[in-house]
């Protein structure tokens, strides 16, 4: 079984565990063990890098240096958050010497620069490469918009072999998984982030604004790989408007949900029974269809 690093964040371990549940889920299928890094912190999301730059980069640094004397040279973020910042401090120690010497004084740890940190769109591409693409026998008749947000499409040198306004990580996953992907505007717009709770409703405003380009442009559910923005898009439709009431809602989905459904996995352990808008009828667009070389 192959091993990878894995920090698991506050995210994935609170609100947004359905990710954490079928990230494990397939990864168990693909023959992959998720090594949780050791005595991890938070990654300081946007509340730290708001008050103090010193301690942006500390948390994150922190959590690298750790990983690195654990042996991990490669290490998983799914949150898209936690990856921003632990890929961001890779890049910033990189380029400041001075920097680098001074979270050595703040962490009292030596970090030498040596973990490769990946977002959850790389691994999955990883995984489907590596034979996961064949595991999916119950494809997805189901329309989809592919949302990346802000963080896993922007960053120089942070996101890389993306374009920051036409990303297209997910689209190959999604195909493989049976899915339509549809041709939509709003794919790398903010969702509001972190302003949920002071500013909740302007995030409603921004999130609404996404809900509805993937309506009119055909898609039956929006697929992420951020929990923030899965918070928002999932929770927010409630205050978005008479579209968005009872049947009118739309499913929100993790980019690990759908290929748990499409590798024909329950439903309720991939966590789609824990949203706050059904996703449990996602469900009902698989259908058994072995792939050629699966069995």
């Amino acid at each position: 079984m192959k091993t990878i690093g894995y920090y698991p964040g506050c995210s994935l371990h609170g609100g947004g565990r359905e990710l954490d549940m079928s990230l494990r889920e397939v990864c168990r299928l693909a023959g992959v063990e998720l090594r949780e890094v050791d005595d991890w912190n938070c990654c300081g999301a946007t509340a730290a890098h708001n008050l103090s730059h010193e301690l942006a980069v500390a948390l994150p640094c922190r959590n690298l240096a750790l990983a690195e004397q654990q042996g991990i040279t490669e290490l998983l973020a799914p949150c898209a958050a936690c990856f921003s910042r632990l890929k961001g401090t890779n890049v910033r120690l990189a380029r400041s010497a001075e920097l680098a010497g001074r979270m050595r004084e703040v962490t009292g740890r030596d970090y030498r620069g040596t973990v490769k940190v990946l977002n959850l769109n790389e691994f999955v591409s990883r995984l489907l490469a590596d034979g996961l693409a064949a595991k999916l026998i119950s494809p997805l008749a189901l329309k989809v918009a592919a949302y990346y947000g802000c963080l896993l499409s922007r960053g120089q040198d942070i996101v890389e072999g993306q374009d920051a306004e036409n990303p297209d990580g997910m689209e190959a996953a999604l195909r493989a998984a049976g899915c339509e992907v549809v041709d939509w505007n709003f794919a790398t717009e903010c969702c509001g982030g972190g302003f949920s709770m002071s500013l909740t409703p302007a995030v409603t405003d921004l999130s609404g604004a996404i809900m509805r380009d993937a309506r009119a442009c055909g898609a039956e559910a929006i697929v992420t790989a951020c929990p923030m923005c899965h918070s928002n898009l999932d929770m927010r439709q409630k205050g978005m408007g008479g579209d968005f009431q009872g049947a009118g809602r739309m499913p929100v989905l993790y980019l690990t949900e759908v290929l748990g459904l499409a590798a024909g996995l329950e439903p309720k352990a991939l966590g789609l029974n824990l949203h706050f808008t059904d996703a449990m009828s996602a469900a009902s667009a698989r259908h058994a269809q072995p792939v050629e070389g699966s069995r």
